[in-house]
């Protein structure tokens, strides 16, 4: 069989090319991308989930492997119903969530980098959501520098989504492409494999279940059909005029400051050049220019249009219209509306979307902030933010930390300022995080004083110290653990962070440590086929637990397996099949 890399390869040459693949199911059978899967699984949280056969990532071995493959190979796998659990929303309503079995995420997985690596290079560049090296400040980047000169916002939300999508518009987009029934036959199968709520089946007639490792990449498939008529019919359709015509009555002032210019009358110039400067330069009413932008980010459909309201609402009407017909889908009526960009703001992946105005801010001789697009921090952010801290309007300790160590304290609150301001940093008005910047540094102290039984004041000269940073020195609270010669010490802390605009950003995950090329330390260690406990060699599979933390609940003195794990640092153990079991037997 070809290699997983080379496969991956041609599938995404042609994709570039669009042209269709077939014997795609013959791929299944290849027991290395189950190895490869395996390796970007086992480490997520959700892999100790149970499904709803109690089984999860524990006791992986490669006889599960031989069975998948033996089971697809005469077309006798089946999906297992999904376990619903539902996870609260912020509106206080509950979003379902769908936890399939491991053999089902195992598969699901397989199919996923398959599809990936041959879609991925079809997909539209308008599209950012659950797509490799994409995210949501890709999509706020692309709209705040290419959006510039936007009259009308049309919000577009599709009402639940994922619950929608239609089966049968899903197998025949994917149909398209993949010219091999089997394949087919299997995501059908998957799609319809229903769901258990309190241990009750029920079918799935639409939709894909949100939690499914298939199911983001199924849902870009889906709705690739609305970038493709965005793109070839209403762009086309509301784009016209390759500038504005100058605005006469501009022209006019222009003129009349050249001749008084001429005559030597300063005072007029000052005069002509004020009223020039609240007059626009381009004729706004310009009936010859359109412009309609697009962008997505899963569900979340934005619109940026240059033209009359009229046009809009026509816009969104026929979006409406297309998703109704064409893809069996509904627009939400709460969230679709067309907003005023000067007036109003729209909201997109949770920023506030503006269009500026402000004839006096003048960069090298033009008034640069007008018609620019704004990204700004949502006050009712703030306000929810600052709320979680706060007891009867006023900043308040959190019982809950006060046994915990100052590391522990210090490090959660300075991780949850991190993520909260970390998101916003492309918001023209990030300094309104100020104020939740004061309130959650009150509620530390206060927190630190009430472990200590101590005052506010003391725990702030104990703790705050001075770091330097990019943008110069700044002021933070700090919490180290030393830990002996040649070690680093353990650092925590709160603040610190410049609340400065970032224009360009464009968060990422740190990068990894280089390694060489691959498998996983895990797959490794499994294909070695010994146990790392008793060096047999009968019935391999691993031990795993969700985290280090619980063999801390271990009975001392703790059994030769928790040794060895905690030793490795490694939460999966290789062992034999009677390691696993008097493993579980204890």
């Amino acid at each position: 069989m070809q290699s997983t890399e080379t496969v991956l390869g041609v599938l995404r040459e042609r994709g570039r090319r669009g042209l269709p693949v077939e014997r795609l199911y013959r791929q299944l059978f290849n027991p290395q991308w189950y190895l490869l899967a395996y390796g970007k699984l086992y480490s997520n949280r959700g892999a100790m989930t149970p499904g709803a056969d109690g089984g999860t990532v524990d006791g992986m071995a490669l006889a599960k492997i031989d069975r998948i493959i033996d089971a697809l190979r005469h077309e006798r796998y089946r999906f297992k119903p999904v376990k619903r659990v539902y996870i609260p929303k912020r509106n206080g309503k509950r979003r379902p969530l769908g936890l399939p079995t491991w053999a089902d995420k195992l598969v699901g997985e397989v199919v996923r980098m398959l599809l990936q690596a041959y879609y991925e290079p079809t997909f539209s560049p308008h599209s950012h959501g659950f797509r490799p090296g994409r995210g949501c400040h890709t999509a706020l980047r692309e709209l705040a520098n290419t959006w510039k000169g936007t009259a009308w916002f049309v919000e577009g939300d599709i009402a639940r989504c994922f619950d929608a999508l239609d089966h049968r518009v899903m197998i025949e987009a994917l149909g398209e492409k993949i010219h091999d029934n089997r394949f087919l036959r299997l995501l059908r199968n998957m799609l319809q494999a229903g769901y258990l709520e309190d241990w009750r089946y029920h079918e799935t007639l639409s939709g894909v279940p949100q939690g499914g490792v298939v199911s983001p990449i199924l849902s870009n498939i889906y709705l690739s059909r609305l970038d493709a008529f965005v793109e070839t019919i209403l762009i086309p359709e509301y784009t016209r005029g390759a500038t504005r015509v100058i605005n006469p009555e501009y022209s006019r002032t222009s003129q009349a400051i050249g001749a008084a210019k001429r005559l030597g009358d300063r005072a007029r110039v000052r005069t002509l050049r004020k009223r020039q400067r609240s007059l626009p330069s381009k004729d706004p009413q310009d009936p010859n220019y359109r412009r309609l932008r697009y962008i997505r980010y899963a569900d979340d459909v934005l619109f940026g249009f240059a033209g009359p309201k009229v046009e809009a609402e026509e816009i969104k009407q026929r979006l409406a219209t297309f998703l109704r017909d064409d893809l069996k889908l509904e627009l939400s009526q709460a969230k679709t509306l067309v907003t005023h960009g000067r007036t109003s703001a729209a909201r997109f992946l949770g920023y506030e979307i503006t269009v500026q105005h402000n004839d006096t801010r003048i960069t090298q001789g033009q008034r640069s902030v007008n018609s620019a697009i704004g990204l700004r921090v949502p006050l009712d952010v703030i306000r929810t933010k600052c709320a979680q801290y706060k007891k009867r309007g006023k900043p308040a300790p959190r019982p809950h930390l006060i046994n915990e160590d100052d590391y522990t304290i210090i490090g959660t609150y300075g991780a949850e300022y991190r993520g909260i301001v970390g998101y916003y940093p492309m918001a023209v008005d990030i300094g309104r995080f100020t104020r939740l910047h004061w309130v959650m540094q009150t509620s530390l102290l206060k927190t630190l004083a009430g472990k200590y039984h101590s005052s506010v004041v003391k725990m702030s000269r104990k703790y705050m110290t001075t770091i330097d940073t990019p943008h110069g020195p700044r002021k933070c609270l700090e919490a180290r653990i030393e830990r002996g010669e040649g070690r680093k010490p353990l650092i925590a802390r709160f603040g610190g962070i410049p609340l400065k605009r970032q224009k360009y950003t464009v968060l990422i995950d740190r990068a990894p440590t280089p390694t060489p090329p691959g498998r996983k330390e895990l797959v490794t260690r499994l294909l070695s086929n010994r146990c790392e406990i008793c060096n047999n060699t009968d019935g391999i599979q691993t031990h795993h637990v969700r985290k280090l933390a619980d063999l801390d609940n271990v009975e001392e003195p703790r059994p030769i397996w928790a040794q060895v794990m905690v030793k490795r640092r490694r939460k999966a153990l290789v062992v034999c099949r009677t390691c696993h079991d008097q493993i579980h037997t204890r």
